[in-house]
């Protein structure tokens, strides 16, 4: 597999030969590196790997909490960040800087969640609203959200949002994104988010109240 032969979720490059040399490491800080310049050792054969093993670094566990948040199962969540990353390796070079890096990982990413919902959804002529339950039944067997009785009924208030709705409030609750960059995400128009996100609020505060 392509994900064995990257050793994507290592920070060290794959092949002996294209370990950084201390010029490379010394150049600047792993942490501090910019995405352009990730692009840049991304677009040099030599240091591709290790380039793209340093934005792994840089980006998965955001990337995970997204797609975690969204499907609930850390497996799943696992196996998602996992192809969101093969895409990126896959199209990272074509890649011409239109949205922010991060946006454009996170467009991947949710697109990947979308995709494994729908497929849950046709695999078993199962309803939306059946996969929705199914989701809350995994809230209430995973151990950190059982455990605390607000974040539990939380989670089950986002998983009645429609799909789209619930990225929305992800986006703009948990990470906090500014909505400039939640369109770049999404491909939708920022006053249309900023009304999709108060009216998630709203469903949320609802269901909370018991209304």
């Amino acid at each position: 597999m392509l994900v064995d032969q990257l050793n994507l979720f290592s920070p060290e490059p794959v092949n002996g030969n294209e370990r950084p040399t201390a010029g490379v490491s010394a150049e600047r800080p792993q942490a501090c590196m910019t995405d352009q310049e990730l692009l840049e050792k991304f677009a040099n054969p030599e240091t591709r790997n290790y380039a793209f093993n340093l934005l792994i670094r840089k980006y998965q566990q955001k990337v995970y909490g997204l797609i975690r948040k969204m499907v609930i199962d850390h497996a799943d969540a696992d196996d998602l960040t996992q192809e969101t990353f093969i895409k990126v390796w896959q199209h990272l070079g074509e890649f011409r800087g239109d949205s922010q890096l991060f946006t454009w990982i996170y467009r991947i990413a949710s697109n990947e969640c979308f995709n494994f919902l729908n497929k849950k959804k046709r695999r078993f002529f199962t309803p939306l609203d059946d996969v929705d339950y199914e989701l809350e039944g995994k809230v209430d067997a995973d151990p950190e959200l059982s455990a605390d009785e607000i974040q539990n009924k939380l989670q089950k208030a986002i998983l009645r949002l429609p799909e789209k709705q619930r990225l929305v409030f992800h986006l703009r609750y948990y990470d906090e994104m500014p909505y400039e960059q939640m369109a770049e995400v999404t491909g939708t128009s920022e006053g249309a988010l900023k009304a999709s996100y108060h009216h998630a609020v709203r469903k949320i505060e609802d269901f909370l109240n018991g209304n």
